[in-house]
């Protein structure tokens, strides 16, 4: 193309955006903007992110998710005016947060009620349900949330794995049964994991559109897996190296899964709000084995060196270490629900690419009862572990 053209081209190109840039800036210069503002009181919306509580404060972080700034005029404990401050200004822009800070002596172990009043007498409300002091980073703070993810999402994972040398001694048969068990796991696993994000983001503020995220996280996340999936393999359908790769996706979907479960047991811990006891450490040690055998599963066929099973285990497991670092030290809910998202579509893309492996494998023989079987039972196995955990 001549540089004449491509000029030409690109002008043609920028022309419809440069005219719809001219049509806002006038109507926001001369529209009826300033009409509306008058006939209607502003849309005020304010989300609390997180309650913080050290000796004698409180500590509460905020989010301007509406359409105009927000004034926080009052603020109120257990339906009492309270003195405070608010930093970095009382008056908080689209988008912004702010913190707010209340010298209050709560009481341990006691509800208490916050109360933030803005300035057109819009309430938002907080409650506490039970008064615990939140615990301060420090070495000791990070070494139990690092030992807590240790047990919730490496040592399960590893010890999943050990199933190898079992599946390699099964026939055919039972190797779809597990195959597909596989299948039944990540399936509940993905569906799970999209419930989570979309409760996630009902506490995301209205400006970051929750379930926008949510479809940008699990959608974005199967197209961009898909093209490396392809480019990886190089148009391989099978074989050791294309098997490997669907094990490391699986190992990939549950670590991002891991990650979003580790934010929400760190962020519920960092408020006193999880009993962290010997039956809960249990129930996802029980739970989070499975995911191990899931791993294990597409190579059952090949003779892989001992470091890709500590890859692969990294992969699954250690995430969740960094979720609880995450969920006790800077919970967010618009990461929360973008991470979970991710791990969603993530955890889709491999049933999509194991059900292909195994549609080249099995043929016409697929859908056979053993493989019905080992869908079900992956399902039903993820169901009954997970009512250990459940709460």
């Amino acid at each position: 193309m001549a540089p004449s053209d491509r000029r030409r081209t690109i002008l043609l190109g920028f022309g419809p955006v440069a005219l719809l840039a001219v049509f806002v800036a006038l109507f926001l210069r001369y529209g009826p903007l300033g009409v509306f503002e008058a006939a209607f009181p502003p849309v005020e919306e304010l989300t609390i992110d997180r309650v913080t509580l050290r000796p004698g404060e409180i500590v509460v972080a905020v989010t301007n998710g509406g359409p105009q700034p927000v004034t926080v005029a009052q603020v109120m404990v257990d339906d009492a005016y309270w003195r405070h401050t608010i930093a970095p200004d009382r008056t908080i822009p689209r988008l912004g947060r702010a913190t707010v800070t209340i010298p209050y002596d709560w009481v341990d172990g006691e509800p208490h009620l916050i109360t933030l009043l803005t300035g057109t007498g819009l309430t938002i409300e907080h409650e506490i349900a039970v008064a615990v002091a939140s615990p301060r980073p420090d070495a000791r703070y990070l070494g139990t949330f690092t030992l807590l993810g240790v047990y919730v999402g490496v040592i399960p994972i590893a010890v999943g794995l050990l199933w190898f040398p079992f599946l390699r001694r099964v026939g055919r048969r039972w190797l779809g049964f597990f195959l597909s068990l596989t299948g039944g796991l990540l399936v509940f696993l993905g569906v799970d994991t999209l419930a989570e994000a979309l409760e996630a983001s009902g506490r995301v503020p209205g400006a970051f559109q929750g379930t926008g995220l949510v479809t940008l996280g699990v959608i974005g996340t199967i197209l961009a897996l898909t093209a490396v999936v392809r480019r990886a393999t190089g148009g391989a359908s099978d074989g050791p190296r294309a098997r490997f790769l669907l094990a490391l996706l699986i190992a990939v979907g549950i670590g991002l899964h891991n990650l979003g479960e580790g934010l929400a047991i760190g962020a519920a811990y960092s408020l006193g709000e999880i009993a962290l006891g010997t039956f809960l450490v249990l129930g996802f040690l029980i739970h989070n084995t499975t995911e191990g055998l899931g791993i294990a599963a597409p190579l059952a066929q090949d003779r892989p060196p001992l470091a890709q099973f500590v890859l692969l285990g990294a992969v699954a497991g250690v995430p969740t270490i960094a979720g609880t670092w995450i969920g006790g030290l800077v919970y967010s809910p618009v990461f929360a629900t973008l991470f979970l998202a991710v791990g969603a579509g993530a955890i889709f893309q491999v049933v999509y690419e194991l059900g292909r492996m195994m549609v080249r494998q099995a043929g016409d023989e697929l859908a056979t009862l053993t493989n019905v079987a080992g869908f079900v039972a992956g399902l039903l196995v993820m169901y009954g572990t997970g009512l250990l955990v459940a709460g």
